[in-house]
């Protein structure tokens, strides 16, 4: 039983608390007490608790919380504050934190004007990336950021910055801007451009270097064009984005947008060392299948240029023929047949003369260029050929 005030009850936790002094010590001090006043045994209670005190001090406090309540509860409160002040505690915010929240308010309570399925990786993707520029410094936005990619079957450098990177994102996404009528950041009746050269018409455009101001503009656009999207309807996704000499409809160009937005956000976070995980599986999924859809007729295209080996076995469009079977192991993975010999053609499970087993996450940097097909760390069996010409022609998807 305890008494109105719930004194006893106060003094029994204080005579509990893990202080300096153990009760079994068979070595404890064995000299008399101090004699000291309340006032300073209150003064010593934060010592006390950060174990600073002498044997004696410490003997002499705790001998005073049995029978001080208000020492006791202020001892209490001292000791669970230095559990916070170890050094092992880490206590900055997960990065992903506000994509779990988002996420997860979204899940309980859908938007009323809801994102369509196939713009929100581009979505997710650009909201990751704005809270990583979000947490980086001034001079962050300098540091030097290597781009790589595949072309005319070798790897290609270019150096820039993280502010330059942010330019190359707003020039790109531009395409996709015009497309649906909004502003160009390259301005208006501006020509027909590859990405390439989008990109070195928009740094060319500055009257000085990249800096820091052009988030704002990046972030207003992205938001733009997803609230464009979702306002639109079912029709939108008919529209056609040109990339100079190459087309895509408007919902894998912007799961292609996503994709580069999540490939030159981890450069970024490599050069500021920011930790920066892949897409999720059903996004980083979404993006390896317009990967696959796109290799029959980029092996095509390297066939004409005289890169890839002469066809075997060409059947009627829609037919199925010869395939190479893909198999994307982890999050976002899953089985696709490529057709080999005719983009028109139908692959197939019963035609594979050849497959390919690769990591989601590797796969993807072989797509991006940053691997070239020999340093593809792929499980291989069938027709080489057939695997040197597939591997190739995904890397020759990559560009600046």
């Amino acid at each position: 039983m305890t008494g109105a005030n719930g004194e006893d009850d106060d003094l029994a936790r204080a005579a509990r608390i893990p202080g300096p002094r153990e009760a079994a010590d068979d070595h404890a001090d064995l000299s008399p007490p101090l004699a000291l006043s309340h006032t300073v045994l209150k003064s010593l209670l934060g010592a006390w608790a950060l174990s600073a005190c002498s044997a004696a001090e410490t003997r002499a406090v705790e001998d005073h919380l049995t029978v001080c309540a208000p020492c006791a509860d202020e001892a209490l409160r001292l000791r669970d504050a230095v559990t916070l002040l170890h050094e092992d505690r880490d206590l900055d915010l997960d990065p992903l934190l506000r994509s779990r929240v988002l996420e997860n308010c979204l899940g309980r309570r859908p938007a009323r004007i809801p994102v369509p399925a196939w713009a929100t990786p581009y979505d997710a993707e650009t909201a990751r990336l704005d809270a990583l520029l979000r947490d980086i410094g001034e001079s962050e936005w300098h540091a030097p950021v290597r781009l790589k990619w595949y072309e005319d079957d070798r790897l290609v450098r270019r150096k820039s910055t993280v502010a330059g990177v942010i330019g190359h994102l707003l020039a790109v996404d531009g395409l996709v801007s015009g497309a649906l009528g909004l502003d160009d950041p390259l301005g208006p009746d501006v020509p027909e451009l590859s990405p390439t050269e989008r990109t070195e018409a928009f740094w060319d455009s500055l009257d000085r270097p990249p800096n820091r101001s052009l988030r704002e503009p990046w972030r207003d656009q992205s938001h733009a064009l997803v609230r464009t999207v979702s306002f639109a309807g079912r029709g939108v996704s008919d529209l056609t984005v040109t990339y100079g000499d190459f087309a895509l409809p408007l919902k894998d160009a912007l799961i292609e947008r996503a994709f580069e937005c999540w490939l030159h956000a981890d450069d970024i976070a490599n050069a500021v060392a920011y930790p920066y995980d892949p897409p999720s599986g059903p996004h980083l999924h979404g993006m390896i299948d317009l990967a696959a859809r796109l290799l029959p007729a980029a092996v095509a295209h390297r066939r004409r240029t005289g890169r890839a080996a002469p066809a075997r076995h060409l059947v009627t469009a829609g037919a199925p023929g010869r395939s190479l079977h893909l198999e994307v192991e982890g999050a976002g993975g899953g089985h696709w047949y490529i057709a080999l010999d005719s983009p028109a053609a139908l692959g197939s499970p019963d035609h594979v003369v050849a497959q390919v087993a690769m990591d989601g996450v590797e796969f993807c940097q072989l797509l991006a260029g940053h691997i070239s097909p020999q340093e593809a760390a792929a499980g291989q069996d069938g027709d080489r050929e057939a695997i040197q010409d597939v591997l190739s022609a995904a890397a020759s998807l990559s560009r600046l």
